[in-house]
């Protein structure tokens, strides 16, 4: 755990710059984050870092920052922390996220909640959509994320309308695990209207952000958000979206992150599943149950289970038997002796399976020949 000096340094480093900064991280790395803050303060820094830190470098709201978070019940985390979830970041040091402005891992994570991140993230599914949902929407939502709950899966989400809050709901429903990734401050709840909701994952799950308190959610920061959703979860799913959508941005966020990325198939005629559509064609994986789901961010073996298929008449006949009904002609009758040459089965051994079928209700025998019963399949 971070000293109170430190945590300052942390703190001031975390409001700073706008996030991410990788310049701010690679000089915490070389000097510790209290040289850091002191070189920053001073101006005595890189050009880039200092043109990123210029107009907030002399501000230091450190104190009353960690103030208002210590009231709140929650920590600030640090890669110094145990709680640091180490894995679940390590996908931004690929090559394929180095070019990209927002491709880092946060600096630090200001967090309210009794659970342990790092735990958490092991095993996780990130819970994504429109906030304009259908009802079909939210009731796939909460289908998934109450059943991967029940599965000790936790679920990671943007704490929006629509399909987040769905998600989230579902999950504190089935007495689960739930982890809401702000844009804004912990201290700031977005939208005003699921305040009750951050509350209650605050209370029992993890809400967290990489903005210190005060700082009011933006577009540009939804978008930076998404790839921490992405990050904290071994697979994201989309349940509805729209083409242009925060859940597209998580999805293409998780797909640089090597994580897997499925959807759920909509109506052809829902502009809400437009998205998940072209997720499908684009080679995401179609999920439509939980356990499909569990499967993937699972443990090794940890498989779903067949679906229950309906059995109809013929699921229960034996191989001759099968055969031998297959010999019947669709119109007309026929005798043991052709049936044995149409099906390849000795004439000795056809009528042991007629006798079957007739009992099944699914062929007839009359005067030496036998015919299909109508209706029967």
């Amino acid at each position: 755990m971070s000293g109170q000096a430190e945590l300052h340094a942390w703190a001031y480093l975390s409001r700073v710059a706008e996030v991410p900064c990788p310049e701010t991280a690679e000089l915490v790395q070389r000097v510790g984050p209290i040289e850091a803050a002191e070189l920053i303060r001073r101006a005595e820094i890189s050009p880039t870092l200092a043109q990123r830190t210029e107009a907030r470098r002399e501000i230091d709201s450190a104190g009353a920052d960690l103030e208002i978070l210590h009231r709140r019940g929650g920590r600030l985390l640090t890669p110094d922390d145990d709680e640091w979830p180490y894995l679940a970041f390590a996908g931004f040091s690929g090559t394929p996220l180095r070019d990209k402005p927002q491709g880092h891992p946060p600096l630090v994570l200001w967090v309210i909640g009794p659970l342990l991140l790092d735990q958490v993230a092991h095993r996780a599914a990130a819970i994504v959509g429109t906030r304009a949902a259908t009802a079909y929407g939210e009731h796939v939502a909460a289908d998934l994320s109450a059943g991967l709950a029940e599965q000790d899966v936790a679920i990671v989400s943007g704490a929006a309308y629509g399909i987040d809050g769905a998600a989230h709901r579902a999950a504190l429903g089935a007495d689960g695990s739930t982890v809401a990734v702000l844009a804004g401050g912990v201290d700031v709840p977005y939208p005003a209207g699921h305040s009750a909701l951050l509350h209650r994952i605050a209370r029992c799950g993890l809400v967290i952000s990489e903005y210190p308190p005060g700082v009011r959610p933006a577009r540009y920061r939804f978008l930076t958000r998404n790839r921490l959703v992405a990050a904290l979860a071994g697979a994201t799913v989309v349940v509805e979206a729209g083409i242009r959508s925060g859940a597209a941005s998580t999805a293409a966020w998780a797909r640089a992150l090597g994580r897997v990325v499925c959807a759920v198939p909509g109506p052809v005629t829902s502009t809400a599943s437009t998205g998940c559509h072209d997720l499908l064609r684009a080679g995401a994986e179609l999920v439509t149950r939980a356990d499909e789901v569990r499967e993937i961010v699972g443990r090794a073996g940890e498989l779903a289970e067949d679906l229950p298929r309906a059995l109809g008449p013929l699921d229960a006949l034996s191989e001759n038997e099968r055969v031998v009904y297959e010999a019947l002609p669709a119109r007309g009758a026929r005798t043991p002796d052709e049936i044995a040459v149409i099906s390849g089965v000795p004439v000795a051994e056809v009528l042991g399976p007629l006798a079957m079928l007739e009992i099944a209700g699914l062929a007839q025998g009359r005067d030496g020949r036998w015919r299909l019963v109508r209706g029967a399949v």
